[in-house]
């Protein structure tokens, strides 16, 4: 039976109009566009996931762009930010980079005893990139964290702790923001949770630029199985298993109003196209295949520089 949760799986976000979300993620963050498929409940939106080459889990960030969609913002109850892994000697270079490119961003500041630095996408969705002693080939190795906004720290903490396996690793207040850190044992992408609260309080509003949900792995349908049974029997109110397509996903408020998921590490995403592949033509659940001329005539067209 599981006993410790390893990491992130997948945080997703919304978006404004998506092709300039394709633009900043594969162009000025350098991902992948690793899936181009649609939102399930809201076929003639898309859904686009980016990852790194091989999209494994820990990598993966997901957004529904709305071309509409009104600006969003975090507020306590939601996730604040999204950290990508910078490997080891390649911070100074993304500083150098972003700024020849006039991107802006803030930084390097320190947090943890690790240098960050801050930015935001087109839609002003927080984005940070952490120094990390990791070697990887690839620009970013996938994620370092995800930040939880709370009014209340210690009982998001216990969640964390007592059930997810993970351990208390720092604590430290800068500028009037309390900041707990946990650390899940091993050495899995995205095996980091800041849990934030702020002296300046905030009303959060779900929009462009904000995080939908944040996912946790488990590596095969019996672990998630698992996963979900002992949340239950904690109290936690556990939705059924449901299938994504790409993983199987429970989902679950955790006592901040965070929505959390436990999604499974398979089938992963070259279950219906080619790994060489990934990304490149659009991909629906098995219940829009029927539709799929009317989706092709709605969904904009998108242009990736690969």
């Amino acid at each position: 039976m599981a006993t410790t949760i390893p990491g992130l799986h997948h945080v997703t976000a919304i978006s404004g109009p998506a092709q300039e979300n394709v633009d900043f993620y594969t162009g000025t963050l350098k991902q992948r566009l690793v899936k181009k498929t649609v939102n399930f409940d809201a076929p003639d939106t898309y859904h686009l996931y980016y990852g790194n080459h091989d999209a494994e889990p820990g990598t993966i960030l997901t957004f529904f762009p709305f071309a509409d969609a009104g600006p969003g913002r975090a507020g306590a109850g939601m996730a604040a930010a999204y950290a990508y892994a910078v490997p080891n000697g390649a911070f100074d270079g993304w500083m150098e980079d972003l700024a020849e490119n006039a991107v802006d961003f803030l930084g390097p500041k320190e947090r943890f005893g690790d240098r960050v630095i801050l930015l935001r996408d087109l839609d002003g969705a927080p984005v940070e990139l952490i120094e990390t002693d990791r070697v990887a080939d690839a620009p970013l190795d996938g994620f370092h964290s995800v930040t939880l906004w709370e009014d209340d720290i210690a009982p998001t903490a216990r969640l964390l702790t007592d059930h997810f396996g993970w351990q208390e690793v720092g604590h430290e207040t800068v500028d009037g923001v309390e900041r707990l850190r946990l650390r899940a044992p091993g050495e899995a992408r995205g095996a980091v949770v800041d849990i934030m609260r702020s002296d300046t309080p905030s009303i959060g509003r779900q929009g462009a630029g904000t995080i939908h949900h944040v996912a946790f792995r488990a590596k095969d349908d019996a672990e998630q199985l698992d996963w979900q049974e002992k949340l239950q029997t904690a109290g936690f109110g556990v939705t059924e298993v449901r299938d994504r397509q790409y993983f199987n996903a429970i989902y679950f408020r955790e006592p901040g109003g965070v929505l959390f998921e436990i999604a499974t590490d398979p089938p992963g995403f070259a279950v219906d196209e080619d790994a060489a592949h990934l990304g490149e033509a659009l991909k629906l659940p098995p219940q829009y295949e029927g539709i799929r001329d009317r989706l092709e005539r709605v969904l904009p067209p998108l242009k990736v520089a690969r």
